[in-house]
């Protein structure tokens, strides 16, 4: 697993806009310590380093008439490469998957599934993910009440860098704890 090298500042700034993303650069600096300049130079080179993917609005399904949630384990017939990525190709373009994952265990792929309700679960599956020549076998899971969902993304591993990976992070060229860009 490829160890992150964000120092303390650049973790404050993640977590900051993990938790509010419409912050302007003169709210976040204030909140982290940086005047406005510095600060957007770091927004701006977590950006291009690909620790910010995006910004989102993060919208409460029920209010928008997507109360039924429903998590799937999915079988696929074999798993020869070019079938399998037909596979993946035609889940990611499926709205109704918000999330895809490639598992072990009992299913071959974990995904998580909204619409409005039971009926239109049944026709997205019957219609939709059933109708998917590689698919051997669906087990559905229905929520019966979300308690967590879109949390921020735990970061408290990232501040916990030990002095050798420090050094290590010199030797490759980036930047050590505290460093200024």
């Amino acid at each position: 697993m490829p160890k992150s090298y964000l120092d303390p500042v650049d973790c404050r700034i993640v977590a900051e806009l993990q938790a509010d993303g419409r912050l302007s650069n003169v709210e976040l600096a204030d909140k982290i310590g940086l005047s406005p300049s510095p600060c957007l130079r770091r927004v701006k080179h977590l950006e291009r380093g690909g620790y910010i993917e995006g910004y989102r609005a993060v919208l409460r399904r029920d209010q928008i008439g997507l109360g039924f949630t429903v998590f799937l384990g999915v079988k696929i017939d074999g798993h020869t490469n070019e079938r399998a990525l037909q596979f993946e190709k035609a889940v990611v373009a499926m709205p109704e998957i918000i999330a895809c994952h490639l598992v072990s265990g009992e299913a071959d792929y974990f995904l998580e599934v909204v619409v409005p309700d039971l009926g239109d679960y049944q026709r997205f599956l019957v219609g939709k993910l059933l109708n998917l020549p590689i698919v051997r076998e669906v087990r559905s899971n229905i929520a019966i009440q979300t308690l967590k969902a879109g949390a921020p993304l735990p970061l408290e591993h990232l501040e916990t860098e030990r002095p050798s990976d420090l050094r290590q992070a010199a030797k490759h060229g980036r930047p050590e704890r505290g460093a200024t860009r």
